[in-house]
């Protein structure tokens, strides 16, 4: 992966996203639609469907990288383009979704996603 700095969208693969999620580093956001994250999703994602989608309410935290998901990529990097036309923020696409993340043996979790109702 090469990571240049400053406002633009940045491919990254399954090994990077893994270690930045696992260390803290990064907010995972899903842009599929919500029966397909239902379905099946990256541990830790954020869903927001591209149907949905509007960058001025992406969370955001200091330190924390803004990735963006779907299953191969091509939606994900739509929402990347219109997120970068609304902010100057760097945005990173994870290349190959979903479908690399399974391909490259890493673990998902399945099923309706848990919520913080009583």
């Amino acid at each position: 992966m090469n990571v240049e700095h400053g406002t633009q969208i940045v491919d990254i693969d399954v090994s990077t996203l893994s270690e930045w999620m696992r260390r803290g580093e990064a907010i995972l956001i899903d842009v599929r639609e919500r029966e397909e994250f239902a379905e099946e999703r990256i541990p830790g994602a954020v869903p927001i469907p591209l149907s949905d989608f509007d960058p001025d309410t992406l969370p955001r935290s200091p330190g924390k990288r803004l990735v963006l998901s779907c299953f191969i990529g091509g939606r994900s990097y739509e929402a990347a383009e219109r997120t970068l036309a609304a902010t100057d923020a760097e945005i990173f696409n994870l290349d190959g979704g979903l479908f690399a993340w399974k391909e490259a043996g890493l673990t998902t979790d399945t099923g309706q996603p848990r919520t913080n109702a009583a």
